[in-house]
């Protein structure tokens, strides 16, 4: 397998990627490349001094997640190719846990480890596609009383972080790619520059016929978003939304995003009505319900924006 580590500006962190790929590397398992997108930190010039039998691409722009892997993915062959952030950190085994499920589930063209955040949780890391059933059944917490529609969608309890499963698809920090699933669907799309390259990867590959699978057993150390925290700060999580929702007007249409964005939020301002009763009467956990529902619904309104606005976020 090719593992595709992407950087910026993580030079602490991209050394521990690196080094926990040893072994792997060693054992004949992994080759290993490195994309540094124009790091100021001197992370390519750490790989040079530290890591010579590395791949190094320093690049004098910042490609952003999906272009850098897909340069990486054209000058190798491996069989697998494994796209990873500079914030993970293998654990011994997982490699050979991953690839053992890739040899036994054929029809998967994903292989998703279990990703450990620092404090030694797991972080949830599979999730459904947008979609408007999905949405109503979170909308209407369907999914928080039913056990068979949280697992179906892979959402709250129903993530199941101990299942070894089909799942609709995965967090890109670390997967494992079978390469003729892949180059069939083109590996990603790099109009997604940063955010949502996974959901889309997922999507094209589920279209062509391929699955996802989430394969506990290879545990992943995750410092969860440390290069798009350094240079977004809290705004992180609005770029996501606007990725996520630019993604669904070129893949389902602009009618189909725009009821997804309505839903969510007449969704949300609803639940925030109904909890601000309680909340105005002292109760302090419906009152904190209630923020976050109106949290909610600011998020998602930027799903209302013009296409225009939507596709200039970079």
């Amino acid at each position: 397998m090719t593992v595709a580590v992407v950087s910026w500006n993580t030079r602490r962190l991209l050394f521990d990627c690196v080094a926990s790929l040893r072994d792997d590397v060693a054992d004949g398992l992994a080759d290993v490349w490195v994309v540094d997108n124009a790091s100021t930190d001197g992370s390519a010039e750490m790989v040079r001094e530290h890591f010579p039998s590395v791949n190094l691409v320093a690049s004098s722009e910042n490609l952003g997640f999906g272009a850098a892997v897909n340069l990486i993915a054209r000058r190798t062959a491996t069989t697998w190719i494994a796209p990873a952030n500079a914030d993970t950190c293998v654990k011994p085994g997982a490699i050979r846990a991953l690839l053992d499920q890739g040899d036994r589930h054929p029809e998967a063209a994903v292989l998703a480890p279990r990703l450990l955040l620092p404090d030694g949780s797991t972080q949830h890391s599979a999730y459904p596609f947008p979609s408007v059933p999905f949405t109503v059944a979170y909308l209407l917490s369907i999914t928080s009383v039913s056990r068979r529609a949280a697992r179906h969608w892979c959402i709250d309890a129903g993530f199941e972080p101990e299942s070894d499963r089909d799942v609709p698809w995965a967090v890109g920090a670390f997967l494992l790619v079978r390469r003729r699933a892949w180059e069939q669907v083109g590996g990603f799309d790099e109009t997604q520059w940063m955010y949502a390259e996974d959901v889309d990867l997922g999507w094209r590959l589920r279209h062509a016929g391929w699955s996802a699978r989430y394969v506990p057993q290879a545990e992943v150390l995750h410092a969860e978003s440390a290069a798009t925290t350094q240079a977004w700060g809290e705004q992180r999580h609005a770029r996501w939304h606007t990725s996520t929702y630019a993604w669904l007007l070129r893949r389902r249409g602009p009618a189909y995003a725009r009821l997804i964005a309505v839903l969510n939020v007449g969704g949300f301002l609803l639940r925030a009505a109904v909890l601000s009763v309680p909340a105005l009467a002292g109760n302090r956990g419906a009152s904190v319900a209630a923020r976050a529902a109106l949290s909610a619904a600011r998020a998602h309104s930027i799903g209302l924006r013009s296409r225009s606005l939507l596709e200039r976020v970079r």
